[in-house]
């Protein structure tokens, strides 16, 4: 109930900072035009406005009591002051109300006092910028502030708001103006000065919807994070169909106000055609209002009571199929089908454009391009279309570690190397035997075109009209997942043949497995403790094999400290006692004495070069490999002393490449611990 009630008192106090907002931004478009100001609907429109910023402050206090309710699990909690002050002062969403309070209240008496004693337009832009204010607090507790305050996130969410409230504010503005023609007792003819109002309204409000769905797709974009099967089977993503169909309905209503009802006002020729004109057109803005309050209550759900898509976990994917343009392309005549269905899409959008130039009836105009846009999309989607099944958009469990990857590379040796072969070529000793080609999971792009959820279906389930059987009596589901992660591993490490001991500036490559670790030091973590701190040279090496390189960095630890590089040396084999000792000794950058097997294994699929693919027989692993990995955990560089050459035992190099990561300034998302 108090959920219910915390959600019913957001969308209240959002829709009235909205309206106040847009309304203010209306009335200062409106002009200097002081006859205008002393207009009936103008003064009736600013009797609207300190009930509207009260009403603002009122569902601010309901929303902190309905939470405080919420978190406490008392409703007897509401009335005692105290814990109004504790949460207030202890907690973050206290902080930020308290803030969205004050914005709140200095709006209302700004509103006040101007209207009170200001009569000049100056008033209505200080009433907006005030109205700003809120509304930027208010975004500051929705989903996309909770991922983190970035400007590339955050922003975008603000001016969607804003500009919603520029749009949505207006309609009551233009409800009220038409309001004296509809209901007037004698009737008059349009007045100039009126419709150069809506004509300025309706120039404006053009280019602000473009921004909100600009702005909308960008904030979308963000909160699924590429997980856009959310769209259609989450809670989330079905408001979100929701919001948008209510903005495409409203965005139809108000390109008929626009193009006929507003002409038709303008041109009429007499009070007659003024009354009728003004009533159809408010009847339609009227629809268009209620529809953007609805389309508030939507989005308020959506920021504040719904999980965002990209953290929602599908349990099943309700479909028997999905659409992927990489899995697809490659196909025969899948291009010629697809982009032949964009052409028909096109023509019906063509088609609506002549159609309404040529003045055709409603049911013509809406049928023929409808008509075209289905044909369009049936001949384009098909193609597009493979197999899917329940588990296809799991999020994997188990993360994409080190340890996972050990654990799964030992249940490969048992259960699937006769048949993929020791490199997942499809090369196995009993491979020639079956009655279908076993694919190459090596070099072929499959983990690129299928999703883990894929993969560990068909290790749980078989694949159908193949030898493949299913092994979920014989493996258990974290067992499942380890296998998945080795086989995207080994996808993975061979990806990484592009990188050299130079990295490319401003460009993430590959994301390498995670891992935790011990130290002879003392020091325990895991790699993404560096995120967001500095870079990693992460050192995988052999003992005796690797003294000479091991004394080099020792040497220019400083020189590689002052870079702000982080050093982690990995002994590829368990050392013995005394290895440790001489290796430690006066070395001031950790070596893992725990963890060290299943980080050098997880790497080592990571050693193949453009020059040495190493794809024959059981593969061979090089005594010594160093990866360079940047400050959002993905893997830049790569130096194999026995297959590259130059390469970073010319230690500046190294400083050099160190350097470029410092220069850096890449806006993109650190990377992920789950295979995707």
């Amino acid at each position: 109930m108090l959920e219910v009630i915390a959600a019913a008192a957001r969308w209240f106090q959002l829709a009235a900072n909205l309206i106040l907002l847009g309304s203010c931004v209306f009335l200062v478009i409106v002009g200097a035009d002081k006859r205008t100001y002393t207009a009936q609907w103008v003064e009736r429109l600013e009797r609207l406005f300190p009930k509207l910023a009260i009403s603002i402050v009122i569902g601010l206090v309901i929303i902190l009591a309905a939470t405080i309710g919420q978190v406490t699990g008392e409703i007897g909690n509401i009335l005692q002051l105290n814990i109004w002050f504790d949460f207030i002062s202890n907690t973050r969403t206290g902080q930020i109300w308290a803030g969205h309070v004050i914005s709140a209240i200095l709006l209302t008496l700004a509103v006040i006092y101007l209207l009170k004693n200001i009569r000049t337009r100056g008033r209505y832009v200080v009433c907006a910028l005030m109205a700003i204010f809120p509304l930027i607090a208010d975004a500051m507790v929705s989903h996309v502030a909770a991922e983190g305050l970035s400007i590339a996130s955050f922003v975008p969410y603000v001016l969607h708001i804003i500009l919603a409230g520029v749009w949505l504010g207006g309609l009551p503005a233009l409800l009220l103006l038409k309001y004296e023609y509809v209901k007037q007792v004698k009737s008059k003819k349009t007045s100039l000065q009126d419709i150069r109002i809506l004509k300025r309204f309706s120039a404006m409000a053009l280019p602000v919807m473009l921004f909100i769905v600009i702005t909308g797709i960008v904030v979308g974009d963000h909160i699924f994070d590429g997980d856009y099967a959310a769209l259609v089977a989450t809670p989330y993503g079905w408001l979100l169909n929701v919001k948008i169909l209510l903005l495409c309905i409203i965005l139809i209503i108000a390109s008929s106000v626009r193009s006929y009802w507003l002409p038709l006002f303008s041109n009429s020729q007499n009070s007659h055609e003024t009354q009728k004109s003004a009533a159809g057109m408010r009847k339609w803005v009227r629809v268009e209002f209620l529809l953007a309050i609805l389309l508030v209550l939507v989005a308020t759900i959506l920021a504040n009571n719904t999980t965002p898509a990209k953290h929602v976990i599908i349990e099943e994917w309700p479909f028997s199929f999905r659409f992927s343009i990489i899995a697809t392309w490659g196909t025969e005549n899948v291009a010629i089908q697809v982009w032949s269905g964009i052409a028909i899409v096109v023509l019906a959008l063509c088609v609506l454009y002549f159609g309404r130039v040529a003045n055709w009836g409603m049911k013509r105009l809406v049928a023929i391009p409808v008509a075209l846009i289905i044909s369009g999309m049936a001949v384009a989607l098909p193609p597009l279309a493979i197999e899917a099944y329940p588990e296809t958009y799991q999020k994997p469990p188990v993360p994409f570690d080190a340890i996972s990857i050990s654990y799964g590379a030992e249940l490969y040796s048992e259960y699937c190397i006769d048949c993929h072969g020791h490199q997942g070529k499809g090369n196995g000793i009993k491979a020639r035997t079956l009655s279908t080609v076993v694919p190459d999971m090596l070099t072929e792009p499959h983990t690129v075109e299928h999703t883990p959820g894929d993969f560990y279906h068909w290790i749980t389930f078989g694949m159908k009209n193949t030898d493949m059987p299913g092994y979920a009596d014989k493996l258990s589901e974290e067992e499942r997942w380890d296998l998945v992660n080795y086989v995207y591993a080994l996808s993975r490490g061979y990806q990484t043949r592009i990188l050299s001991p130079e990295i490319i500036p401003n460009r993430t490559n590959v994301q390498p497995p995670v891992f935790s670790y011990a130290a002879h030091d003392g020091t325990r973590g895991v790699l993404q403790d560096f995120r967001g701190k500095k870079p990693v040279l992460l050192v995988i090496f052999t003992w005796p094999q690797s003294a000479d390189r091991i004394e080099q960095l020792k040497q220019n630890f400083e020189k590689l400290n002052a870079l702000d590089i982080a050093v982690l040396a990995v002994p590829a084999k368990k050392l013995a006692p005394e290895e440790l000792v001489e290796i430690t000794q006066g070395l001031l950058f950790p070596v893992v004495t725990q963890g060290g097997e299943e980080i050098a294994q997880s790497y080592a699929l990571s050693r193949r070069t453009l020059s040495h693919p190493d794809l024959l027989g059981r593969g061979s692993v090089p005594n010594h490999m160093e990866f360079l990995i940047d400050r959002n955990g993905y893997l830049r560089a790569r130096w194999i002393p026995s297959t590259e050459e130059p390469g970073w035992d010319d230690i500046e190099l190294l400083v050099e490449q160190a350097e470029l990561l410092n220069k850096e300034n890449l806006s993109v998302s650190a990377a992920h611990e789950y295979i995707r």
